[in-house]
């Protein structure tokens, strides 16, 4: 896309927001695409760009919560789950086992958007808020502030994608020392195990294509792109 083409397709998200619409049809994604080529059209466009972007994301979440509140929210739940790892180690079964398995599930959940954030924000990245997309897609997420996203040099930007992903398929295996400290059944090993290599194995199928790591490629390819020229 040129620039005239880019502008226009920024006028016609505009223009569907102003009428109740959503971004869907108007080109605006092809047109953050082609910008992030072009640094001079970074600072030119993407305060623009940010904007709508913006606009746009008041409209969808089922749930919105300010960014220092979500990440408050977050961390305690992190806590929590750390908590109930430990308090596994004091429980008799079934409790000792429930209460790790629910404390896992607990870190798996709370710590991808974490580390999105924290990744981001060392990266020079900022956010504004947290999410739930819908009750159908509870996992809580984080929202970028676009201009500084696209200000953010593409290989920082996958990696920032690429943190969330991997923390979650690290999660099953880096709590497995505690589950043989807290002397669980043997079968609490092979589960967590078990969840490891399918989370991995799902990326591998899925998230390759529609996800995290479809991000992290993207990205990639434009550091790439950026190198060659």
């Amino acid at each position: 896309m040129n620039e005239a083409e880019i502008l226009a397709s920024l006028a016609n998200a505009e223009r569907s927001l102003d009428e109740g619409g959503s971004l869907t049809g108007t080109g605006f994604w092809r047109a953050v695409e082609a910008v992030k080529g072009s640094p001079e059209l970074v600072e030119r466009v993407g305060a623009r760009i940010a904007e709508i972007d913006e606009r746009a994301f008041q409209e969808w979440p089922w749930i919105r919560l300010p960014i220092g509140v979500g990440t408050a929210i977050a961390i305690a739940v992190t806590v929590a789950g750390l908590g109930g790892i430990a308090a596994a180690y004091y429980l008799n079964e079934p409790w000792s086992w429930l209460v790790f398995g629910a404390a896992t599930a607990v870190l798996i959940g709370s710590t991808h958007g974490l580390a999105h954030l924290a990744v981001g924000r060392a990266l020079g990245m900022r956010f504004t808020h947290w999410f739930v997309a819908s009750i159908s897609q509870p996992q809580p997420g984080v929202k970028l502030n676009y201009r500084s996203y696209l200000r953010t040099p593409p290989r920082r930007r996958a990696w920032m994608h690429a943190a969330g992903a991997l923390v979650t398929k690290l999660i099953p295996f880096l709590v497995i020392p505690a589950a043989l400290a807290a002397d669980l059944p043997g079968w609490v090993i092979w589960v967590l195990v078990t969840v490891g290599v399918a989370t991995i194995i799902t990326d591998v199928l899925w998230s390759t294509k529609a996800s995290d790591w479809k991000r992290f490629r993207r990205e990639m390819r434009h550091a790439a792109s950026a190198d060659i020229n």
